[in-house]
């Protein structure tokens, strides 16, 4: 259950760099490619000669080469020529709106007259020199909106997360969850705490002593149809903890596009955003791979739990009050979806 009349991240630019891109997105085969003049283009991955996937195919001078016999395909979905053959008459493959914008290639599987690339949210730390990013790509057989239950709530590092983030003071500290409009935001503040390793490593890196108590925060916002932006970091106990001044905190924004692939499975674009030592590719390298080290033991958990939902259909599961970020992310979900299928509320 995904809505479809929205932008989700498709890829990101290096992906398509060589050769044409197949994905499945929202249980939309589509393929993607650099057209004329170098524009991101994105068609159903589906010759209309044979039904060969065009993503095995070849882009040459900006047209869509199938790889099985030769079928030139034009970005709006038309056939262009076909060697020694009459191709007018052939029927149009399906196109789709496609965007190039804050270092990833976004796409929208609904309704084409819908489509408004206003309707993206700006990603300041995405355009400003003031801020680095680094990040990185899972594939993840589960449901995406699990994915989304795990990142709105943070309760499981304590436990996923052991030795990187998690520690215990994250199940001591009350957790708040606000809704504002299709935005659903959650807080955990903890103060006065020791840094868990990785924030430790942070510190260090920001030139701040990693063996003093800290206050430290996890503000998780989420936007749909499913990014989540996750806001964290510690400074030095009692210099205004999120309000510190930046030479007492590091900081940083976790980021979270996660696409739909089909029922079972998602495309896990993750990453951080940090405004701090922006300059030190070094730096991002480190954090990139830390932050790689700890998605990866989240893939485990959701993809053993997915097996399990599908094992036990009938099993109902417990709600408390930790999940009520997931929860109301998911009404705004099948809201959006209901719409766009004409249900009554």
């Amino acid at each position: 259950m995904f809505p479809k009349n929205t932008w989700y991240v498709a890829c990101t630019p290096d992906e398509i760099a060589d050769k044409p891109l197949g994905r499945q997105i929202c249980g939309e085969r589509i393929v993607f490619y650099r057209g004329p003049e170098g524009k991101v283009a994105a068609v159903e991955d589906f010759c209309p000669h044979r039904g060969a996937p065009l993503s095995l195919g070849r882009v040459t001078d900006g047209q869509l080469v199938c790889g099985y016999h030769g079928l030139v395909m034009g970005c709006d979905g038309k056939v262009v020529s076909m060697p020694g053959q009459r191709v007018r008459g052939f029927p149009c493959t399906r196109s789709f709106p496609v965007v190039e914008r804050y270092g990833f290639i976004w796409v929208w599987t609904g309704d084409e007259k819908l489509a408004d690339p206003a309707q993206i949210h700006h990603l300041e730390w995405a355009v400003s020199p003031d801020w680095a990013y680094g990040g990185g790509l899972y594939h993840i057989k589960c449901e995406y909106r699990l994915m989304i239950d795990n990142l709105m709530d943070l309760t499981h590092e304590t436990y996923v997360h052991a030795t990187s983030i998690g520690q215990k003071e994250i199940d001591e500290s009350p957790v708040t969850t606000q809704t504002e409009g299709d935005t659903v935001v959650t807080s955990r503040f903890m103060e006065n705490v020791m840094a868990p390793p990785f924030w430790r490593e942070a510190l260090r890196a920001n030139h701040l002593a990693d063996d003093v108590a800290v206050d430290r925060w996890q503000i998780c916002r989420f936007t749909p149809p499913s990014h989540v932006l996750i806001e964290v970091g510690v400074a030095h106990a009692g210099h205004g903890g999120y309000d510190a001044d930046p030479r007492y905190k590091a900081s940083s924004i976790v980021v979270d596009f996660i696409t739909p692939e089909t029922e079972t499975s998602h495309w896990y674009f993750w990453g951080m955003a940090r405004n701090f030592k922006p300059e030190d590719e070094a730096l991002t390298a480190t954090i990139r791979e830390g932050q790689g080290n700890i998605f990866a033991e989240d893939m485990e958990m959701l993809e053993r739990q997915q097996e399990n939902l599908l094992a036990y259909p009938e099993r109902r599961l417990l709600m408390l009050n930790i999940d009520s970020g997931g929860i109301n992310a998911r009404r705004v979900l099948e809201r959006m979806v209901a719409q766009e299928r004409n249900i009554p509320a």
